[in-house]
């Protein structure tokens, strides 16, 4: 007999993602009480295939992956969420390690619990770098995230955090080619973001954090020994930082 499902509801945002949301929405439909789709207006088969998978699917216009996020909390009936990303998915493990925090009773303990991330990149695990976070993703469904336009984020500094052997799974390119198109668009929104609260860019701060950025995920945390797809993986990350900075900078100097 399977065991019932937790008191949990899983959260997804999606558009357009077809071709990954079964393996998404699937990996949650089998520990979660619900699984909540928020759609904004996909025209692939995205809402047909979830809706198949198990989720209750249901629109939002976009209005940025913080408020978006929200929107998705915001539908949950039950009084935890698992928020995961259309291109991220449980690891088979995952269930184990989640129905004990709830069985125990231990998950009252906290109010987010982190767990472990694990990135993919064009069919390479990595295992340095970024190869094992930590992300706040289960948590209380009170919480809300703060609204930004991207690098999404809770202010855990408030709340109770704690940490659960459970892994997320998350394969973040379809193609090199559409991921630096995809951290192109992130450097834009970062930008416009940053310029919203006032804060500016020194001339040089691209280059200052670009280079940082290399020497702590290559060197300091390993990302050399990830081989190629991990030197390619960072050196698309690499070049994001320097352009956010990059564009930071510019509209200080328009503003002038």
């Amino acid at each position: 007999m399977p065991s019932p499902p937790l008191p949990v509801t899983g959260a997804v945002i999606a558009f357009n993602e077809a071709d990954r949301i079964v393996r998404c929405v699937s990996s949650l439909a089998s520990v979660c009480q619900e699984v909540v789709v928020i759609d904004s207006g996909s025209t692939d088969a995205t809402v047909a295939l979830a809706r198949e998978a198990g989720a209750r699917v249901e629109y939002a216009a976009w209005e940025g992956f913080g408020r978006q996020k929200n929107k998705a909390i915001e539908r949950a009936t039950q009084p935890w969420v698992l928020m995961i990303d259309a291109d991220e998915w449980l690891d088979p493990c995952t269930e184990k390690g989640l129905r004990e925090l709830f069985d125990s009773g231990e998950v009252e303990r906290a109010d987010i619990w982190r767990l472990w991330r694990r990135t993919h990149f064009l069919g390479k695990v990595l295992r340095f770098g970024w190869g094992d976070e930590r992300v706040g993703r289960l948590f209380r469904q009170q919480l809300r995230y703060q609204p930004l336009e991207v690098h999404e984020r809770m202010d855990m500094a408030a709340w109770r955090v704690g940490l659960v052997s459970a892994r997320i799974e998350h394969d973040t390119a379809r193609s090199e080619r559409e991921y630096r198109q995809k951290l192109e668009r992130y450097a834009d929104l970062w930008a416009k973001q940053k310029r919203m609260k006032g804060r500016h860019a020194r001339r040089g701060d691209r280059w200052l954090h670009a280079a940082y950025y290399w020497f702590k995920n290559m060197l300091l945390r390993g990302g050399l020994l990830d081989g190629p797809r991990g030197w390619l993986f960072h050196a698309c990350h690499t070049r994001y930082v320097f352009r956010k900075y990059t564009l930071l900078e510019r509209s200080a100097h328009q503003a002038v």
